[in-house]
Order: structure tokens, then sequence, then C-alpha cells
């Protein structure tokens, strides 16, 4: 029997290297997710988020902490995601790396450039070939929950009229290296390979 009284921490599990719960990789790889808005002077703002994921077929959940994007959110209601890929390492590790609030022109300075979305009132970056356009359903305690209301892709990176992530070369964070990687080629089919256990 497991005692959830105790103070000292886990117990080692014996034959691994323990970690304790510091710096625990929760899940990992993490999406390296850019998060696009508007602020109030309609400028657009865009940061890096690897704290993200599905949160229903047609929504999305981020756990942020306070950032400008915050305070855009609570103005405009809308969002844009896009994915970070490997054509754009430099640009999206900048773009969350620096705060809008002592750099404004952020977007401006590794050279995006941006088209309005139709559909939400957030920017869309051309440079990200896959985005989503997102409406704020709600953003509390920093937890963001949005809903996509498009998906919108650039003709290159489509194969059969599906999104092809071959082309799309998305990266993702590894917190344990501090470092991006490249998402690797198909190993198997979903709900394919574990039919051999039938």
């Amino acid at each position: 029997m497991i005692d959830e009284t105790r103070q000292n921490g886990p117990e080692t599990v014996p034959g691994r290297t323990n970690f304790g719960s510091k710096n625990a990789l929760v899940t990992t790889p993490q999406p390296c997710v850019m998060i696009a808005t508007w602020d109030k002077d309609h400028n657009p703002d865009v940061m890096m988020a690897a704290w993200a994921g599905q949160y229903d077929h047609d929504e999305i959940v981020i756990s942020l902490a306070k950032h400008k994007t915050n305070e855009n959110l609570a103005l405009t209601k809308s969002f844009t995601i896009s994915f970070a890929d490997e054509r754009t390492v430099a640009e999206s590790d900048y773009l969350g790396t620096v705060s809008a609030n002592k750099v404004p022109d952020k977007v401006k300075r590794v050279g995006f450039t941006i088209t309005p979305s139709p559909n939400v009132d957030a920017p869309i970056i051309n440079e990200y070939p896959l985005t989503l356009e997102c409406k704020l359903i709600r953003i509390e305690d920093g937890i963001v929950i949005g809903k996509v209301i498009n998906q919108s892709a650039n003709e290159s990176i489509l194969t059969n009229g599906k999104v092809d992530l071959s082309k799309l070369k998305p990266i993702v964070f590894d917190a344990s290296a501090l470092s991006y990687r490249s998402v690797g080629p198909i190993i198997g089919k979903a709900w394919g390979e574990g039919k051999k256990f039938l």
C-alpha cells in the first residue's frame, strides 16, 4: 500500500534513475506552437508556447505565464496558431524569447509578413504554412482554451489534399536537452500496428 502522507518525497523506483518531480518531463516532446494576436494598436504579436495540446476535436488548450499575449487575448478574444518548422527555427526561437512589451516590432524584425484573418480578429503569419484561426473560449489562471474556426494550409505542404508533416517539417521542443528537434518519418499506421495482438 502507498503511503499518501509521506513528507520526504517519492520513494526510489528500483533499476531507474529517479528525479523526483522537479522539472518533470510531463509530456515530451512538446509542439512548438506560435500564437499570433493583435495588440491594442493593431500591431501583430507572436510568441512561441510549448505547453499546448488538443482539448477537444476542434479546441486547443495552451498554458501561458503572464505575457503581452494574455492582454491581447483579453482585448480581441481571438488568436491564430501556427507551427514552427525547420525553415523558421531561428525566427520562431526569437519570437519566443523576446517580449513585445520590450520589442513591439519583433515580428517585422524577423522579416515576417501578415495577412489579417478573415474569420477571427487576429493576424495570420504568412511564413508559417499551416494556421489555425481560433476564437477564445476562456482564459483562466493562465490556461487558454480556444475554438478552431478554420484551418488553412499552403498548397506546398499538402499531399492528396491533406496536411503532410513530411512537407510541413514541424519542430518540437525537447525539454530534457533544451533543444528543438525535427519530427521524424512515419514508422507505423495508427490503429493498425497493434492488430497483430488481436
